[in-house]
């Protein structure tokens, strides 16, 4: 399946039945970590597959324009929201589009979320640049995705070398006078691999602050 396929992601969300779902359910730990003590504003949530961090937005108060290409995950991710958190659910726009081309609002953002994100450098580097134009000034981006380091592990991950990034190729790209840099490293995890295993993986978490 390629990574940026959107029949083929359909058909991986269609598989798992109209009750099912492919992810845990639960909101990204690094998204948890560095997003908890923000006050809420307007977020911007890319690729939100079943709507497990736009979820865990809302709730807490931002208001959520969640963002995917797969029309079956959005659907399910609504679903869930309106049975979970409907107080929450109407601070959510769940919207269908291909961000490999899709240009969000300038300014329009206090947090543009990109957890795991794979995609060739060609088009992974034009995403993060058009994300980086929506947030507003004092907004936070946080771009967080599978290390290089964990093309060695027993954990599922893609097999094609150009999809990793670290968190210092993605600061590198952001101008140093518009741009905080508040975090930019590896960080160690622990996850339970298909065998049920114990092992530890590595999340590239970027985190910056724009200035202006």
């Amino acid at each position: 399946m390629s990574l940026f396929d959107e029949q083929a992601w359909e058909e991986r969300y269609r598989s798992a039945g109209s009750h099912g779902a492919i992810w845990s359910g639960r909101p990204n730990p690094q998204l948890v970590d560095e997003v908890s003590e923000l006050p809420a504003g307007n977020a911007l949530d890319v690729g939100c597959g079943e709507g497990a961090d736009a979820i865990w937005l809302a709730e807490r108060g931002w208001r959520v324009t969640a963002v995917d290409f797969s029309k079956t995950a959005l659907s399910r991710a609504a679903a869930h929201a309106e049975s979970v958190a409907p107080d929450a659910a109407v601070r959510i726009e769940w919207l269908h589009t291909d961000l490999t081309s899709w240009t969000p609002p300038p300014r329009a953002f206090d947090l543009v979320s990109s957890q795991f994100m794979h995609l060739p450098s060609a088009q992974l580097q034009p995403l993060l640049a058009r994300l980086t134009t929506a947030v507003n000034a004092g907004g936070v981006l946080l771009v967080v995705g599978h290390h290089p380091l964990d093309m060695a592990t027993t954990m599922p991950r893609p097999d094609n070398p150009d999809v990793y990034f670290t968190a210092e190729e993605v600061a590198h790209t952001l101008d140093a006078e518009e741009w905080e840099v508040v975090t930019a490293e590896a960080r160690e995890r622990t996850a339970d691999d298909p065998e049920g295993r114990q092992v530890a993986v590595h999340d590239a978490v970027l985190k910056a602050r724009r200035r202006r």
